[in-house]
């Protein structure tokens, strides 16, 4: 936890994005550490703990991280949250709190707000369309013999 606080620091004072750290442990070793890029990549999704989770994968060569921890500067945001569920991670250690981020401006109870709502109540107008034809590649993954589940 350590790292991840420090990454955070560091990451303020080097202007690559917001003050947040990740540190993926495996074994009791760091295989991946990230900071927060968002506004220096441009790339709202660039978050410590996702490029954290990317790195480890590649690093591993593997899309699961089953025997993995994650140490984060802060509580994860949804967004970092499924990302995490996705990656199989074993355990999520955090220091700072949702709240404690809110206080200074990343404040993500909105999205947890919005997914309670119906679609066509949410900020984003949500519709569906064309399902019949979009079913086409989910009946194709469901009879592809050599598909690797995930």
């Amino acid at each position: 936890m350590a790292r991840a606080i420090q990454l955070s620091i560091e990451n303020v004072h080097s202007n690559n994005g917001g003050p947040f750290g990740a540190v993926i442990v495996k074994d009791g070793q760091i295989i991946a550490e990230s900071v927060n890029r968002v506004t220096s990549t441009n790339d709202p999704t660039a978050h410590a703990e996702v490029l954290a989770i990317r790195q480890a994968c590649t690093k591993l060569g593997v899309f699961e991280l089953l025997d993995c921890e994650l140490y984060t500067s802060c509580e994860p945001c949804p967004m970092c949250l499924g990302a995490i569920y996705w990656a199989h991670i074993s355990r999520i250690w955090f220091a700072n709190s949702a709240e404690d981020a809110a206080g200074i401006g990343f404040d993500d109870s909105f999205i947890y707000s919005e997914l309670k709502l119906p679609q066509a109540q949410r900020r984003i107008p949500t519709r569906q369309m064309m399902r019949e034809e979009a079913l086409a590649a989910f009946r194709a993954w469901a009879e592809k013999p050599d598909k690797i589940a995930y």
